[in-house]
């Protein structure tokens, strides 16, 4: 009797641990990363690529002489839930005149009604 109440027991768990890792119809994994389609017209990624910007002309000032970037639009977003919604994004910055493209990496959590920007850097030239 034992036995079979444990059975009854694992079996349920087992099922919901196996279903979890394979729910038909989804494309993304838990935790990873998902596409954000029509970034252009988004004005919350938008928004967040803007933040980016301004942050990084904040914790860097003059950037060695540099001058500093003016935010000009992101060509890409993707996003990630973690602890808030992880924003991997593609900034266009001009700096000096000269258009640039930056990697940016931030954290948004909305319950606490905080934005971190975690990474600001530029893309390698090709």
């Amino acid at each position: 009797m034992a036995k079979l109440n444990s059975l009854l027991v694992i079996i349920p768990f087992f099922t919901l641990f196996v279903l979890s890792f394979s729910v038909s119809g989804l494309n993304t994994r838990v935790g990873g990363k998902t596409e954000i389609s029509n970034v252009k017209e988004d004005k919350e990624v938008q928004d967040l690529g803007r933040f980016s910007v301004e942050e990084f002309n904040r914790r860097y000032p003059r950037h060695g002489g540099n001058g500093e970037l003016v935010f000009s639009e992101v060509v890409e977003a993707q996003k990630q839930v973690v602890s808030g919604i992880k924003y991997h994004l593609r900034v266009e910055a001009t700096q000096n005149g000269l258009s640039r493209v930056f990697d940016s990496v931030v954290v948004v959590k909305p319950w606490a009604h905080s934005k971190e920007l975690l990474n600001f850097s530029p893309i390698s030239e090709r």
